[in-house]
């Protein structure tokens, strides 16, 4: 029997999004208990899995948290006894706006509440114009939280396009990066697997990303294609368009056999240049 510490099985959850908050959140409950029944010990839903994305819609689906999203999320990873990456749900605070991540442990307990830190503000001519600073604040904190497996960072969509946010949680130990993301289209076929496999090897880290499902009827349509990445950089498993729940083995031995076969780590030049963290929260 494997030693549990060097291995464990992740479910990353590509859910169907409806106007109908209350179908989405009933749909990723069964879909949490439907991972953890096939042994995963880590499950991670998409970014926006309350409620269609759009700066039209935040507003309307924003909740406080603790609110009827996070005690759903709550309830499942407590009953089902998994880490729940909650993907991400429009937070109301005070006047403020955020797209936040919640994270939950088995005991159904909040570990980590993560406000996505780069606000996705892009204008592609011709093809996509998106601007969440419309409606939307940025967080201020990066976000980890400790498993009996391994140490997890985590970001929300457009923030993995950004390297030193990355690279900061694997020098601060963290050998596993999720992301729920909703990546369009545009930037879906262009860059999508692309940022993750990119964070994946420049970090020697696994690289978990959640996506909606693709509903060509919305008025945002998600690219789907959820997938894992490994150390070396290679997917090692990625849904299609559809709903669907796709799982991968990460294997903290064979992350070690990485950074030992390629040793960047104990390579880096700190003498001639570094990033560093401003602001832990």
């Amino acid at each position: 029997m494997q030693a549990v510490k060097d291995k464990f099985s992740l479910a990353v959850v590509q859910l169907r999004v409806s106007k109908i908050k209350a179908d989405n959140l009933g749909r990723a409950q069964k879909l949490v208990k439907e991972a953890a029944g096939q042994g995963a010990k880590v499950v991670v839903l998409p970014e926006c899995f309350n409620s269609p994305y759009g700066t039209g819609f935040f507003a309307e689906y924003a909740e406080k948290i603790p609110g009827e999203s996070t005690r759903v999320l709550s309830e499942a990873a407590r009953d089902c006894g998994v880490y729940l990456v909650g993907g991400s749900i429009p937070e109301k605070d005070g006047e403020k706006l955020y797209n936040t991540c919640s994270v939950f442990g088995p005991d159904g307990k909040l570990l980590v509440k993560h406000r996505k830190i780069h606000l996705f503000d892009i204008d592609v001519p011709g093809k996509i114009r998106f601007q969440e600073s419309e409606t939307l604040s940025p967080g201020n904190s990066l976000s980890m939280f400790e498993t009996p497996f391994c140490k997890v960072g985590v970001g929300v969509c457009y923030d993995i396009r950004f390297a030193e946010l990355a690279h900061i949680y694997a020098k601060k130990g963290c050998q596993l990066l999720v992301y729920p993301g909703a990546f369009n289209m545009t930037t879906g076929p262009a860059h999508w697997e692309l940022l993750q496999r990119g964070r994946a090897v420049d970090n020697q880290v696994y690289v978990a990303t959640a996506s909606p499902a693709r509903d060509e009827s919305a008025s945002y349509v998600a690219w789907g294609h959820s997938s894992v990445v490994n150390p070396w950089g290679e997917v090692i498993v990625k849904a299609g368009p559809e709903e669907s729940v796709v799982y991968a083995d990460i294997d903290l031995q064979y992350l070690a056999d990485v950074r030992q076969q390629i040793p960047i780590t104990t390579q880096r030049r700190n003498d001639l240049y570094s990033v560093n963290s401003v602001q832990e929260g």
